[in-house]
């Protein structure tokens, strides 16, 4: 046998053993379904305009447990109840921290937020202060007359609009901005009509669509300093915006000029907690106090307001649960009264309606991001180290193998006797998760239930719903923003029409 033959033979051995141990190790470590990524861009292309919605689709072809690349970067997107589940409750602890990304860098102070803080000791401190001080039950009864003036301020806005229309969601931003103001500042923040409110919506909306942006340049850091689409520019230009905004309160805190009774509010919290060092992470730095004052004006207000401006928008669109849910609202306080925070335990159908909306609508239809600290195994799949995690929220709520007719607004399916009656939206059933779930579940989901509870009820009670220029009910468009949160891509204009006597609208 010639030394060329052998060479041939032990060619041939050695090629087949790679090819063995290269199948033996892909089968080990095998990655889910998913689309051929793209050279270079991986699946970026796929995500179409409305990355919620493209992504669903993907999932009806490979299967709720997705692996993408975007870029260099390994994606995986859990788009059922049970995926997730197993993301966000067994292997949860790896998946605790944020993705390095642009919004967190450029936007949110370089990571010094809640949001987006690394999971660990400056993250724990950042929470518990908003817990203790902002979200428990503690807190959140002590301010409830907050929340009640405020939403009373804005019924009497409506019924004094007479035969004109209003954009709802604008005057809802300003009702939840200045509820949230008051307990953080003691303050309002704007006035009614104030042209600031709207400059302040712009801003927060455009925050949330440079935050829904998928930047090239995170996933393939190569190209970060091209800024191929012109986000980090954007991104840069509106944190100065923000920055101001929040420096003013700041330093007006600061000089006793936030109001007379300013010491119980969080921001004087927070300025005491910059000399305490804090058992479980240091002092509080300025950076740090702008930091999550941006997280909650921007996460506990807008989310609200969208919210409830779908809530309206699906009861435009069903007159006879309007009736019914005014009903019970007439039922269960009368009409002598504005609804308080105290008789929503009572209104079962009020509840079954928000839970519905927030099925139909969640605030962020896809998940903030998370990253695997190591790697895991789902549903038989290897998960590598590093990988980013995306849960399809909006998909997960419209899967028809959990839900009947998941794209109807049905909220009997959560009343008894319906499909899901003991299905909540506290992140303890995840076919309903629109505040997230484990570790990183939104802190002010408790504020959140309240606030949109109380002025979905509100405004049920309160007013008849016509919409401007006669448009019939049944053309309302529906149709979705790009972005973050989920908001309606054409505001909703109504004409409110009262349907309490006028002392009750002054009352409050």
């Amino acid at each position: 046998m010639s030394i060329l033959t052998l060479l041939l033979y032990a060619s041939i051995t050695a090629l087949l053993l790679y090819v063995l141990l290269n199948l033996r190790t892909r089968h080990s470590n095998r990655l889910p379904p998913g689309p051929t990524p793209w050279p270079i861009v991986g699946n970026l292309p796929h995500l179409g305009t409305i990355p919620h919605h493209s992504l669903a689709a993907l999932a009806e072809k490979y299967g709720p447990l997705m692996h993408l690349r975007f870029g260099f970067v390994d994606v995986v997107v859990a788009a059922s109840a049970s995926v997730a589940s197993q993301f966000l409750k067994t292997h949860d602890a790896k998946f605790a921290s944020r993705p390095p990304n642009s919004g967190a860098e450029h936007i949110a102070y370089n990571y010094q937020d809640l949001v987006f803080a690394p999971y660990g000791p400056r993250w724990r401190m950042l929470r518990k202060i908003c817990s203790v001080h902002l979200f428990s039950g503690k807190a959140l009864d002590d301010f409830r007359h907050v929340r009640q003036e405020e939403v009373a301020i804005l019924t009497r806005v409506l019924a004094g609009a007479g035969n004109s229309t209003v954009k709802l969601g604008q005057l809802l931003n300003v009702c939840t901005t200045n509820a949230l103001a008051r307990v953080m500042l003691s303050r309002r923040v704007f006035g009614d009509g104030d042209p600031k409110a709207d400059e302040f919506k712009d801003m927060v909306v455009e925050l949330m669509v440079l935050a829904g942006e998928f930047n090239i340049g995170d996933f393939i850091p190569a190209l970060a300093w091209l800024d191929l689409q012109g986000v980090t520019k954007k991104m840069k230009k509106l944190h100065a915006r923000f920055d101001s905004f929040l420096n003013t309160i700041l330093e007006e805190h600061k000089s006793g000029n936030g109001g007379a009774s300013s010491h119980g509010d969080l921001l004087s919290t927070l300025i005491s907690l910059k000399d305490d060092a804090d058992g479980e992470g240091g002092k509080l730095s300025d950076i740090e106090i702008k930091a999550l004052l941006l997280n909650l004006f921007v996460a506990g207000t807008d989310t609200s307001s969208s919210t409830v401006e779908w809530a309206i928008s699906e009861l435009i669109r069903d007159p006879e649960l309007l009736k019914q849910a005014q009903k019970e609202m007439d039922n269960v306080v009368g009409r002598d009264r504005l609804v308080t925070e105290s008789d929503l335990g009572q209104l079962t159908l009020l509840q079954a309606i928000v839970k519905e909306t927030f099925r139909l609508h969640p605030s962020t239809p896809l998940s903030l991001p998370r990253i695997a600290s190591d790697s895991c195994e789902v549903d038989g799949y290897y998960i590598p180290k590093g990988s980013t995690l995306l849960v399809n929220v909006w998909a997960i709520a419209r899967d028809p193998k959990m839900w009947t007719d998941p794209l109807e607004f049905r909220p009997t399916r959560f009343l008894p006797g319906g499909e899901k009656p003991n299905v909540d939206a506290k992140g303890n059933d995840f076919e309903v998760i629109p505040f997230g779930a484990g570790r990183r579940i939104c802190v002010g989901i408790s504020l959140g239930l309240r606030m949109v509870q109380l002025l979905v009820a509100t405004l049920v009670q309160t007013f008849d719903w016509e919409l401007a220029s006669g448009l019939q009910a049944e053309k309302l468009n529906m149709t979705e923003a790009y972005g973050l949160t989920l908001q309606r891509a054409e505001p909703l204009m109504v004409h409110p029409k009262p349907r309490l006597a006028p002392h009750v609208y002054e009352s409050g």
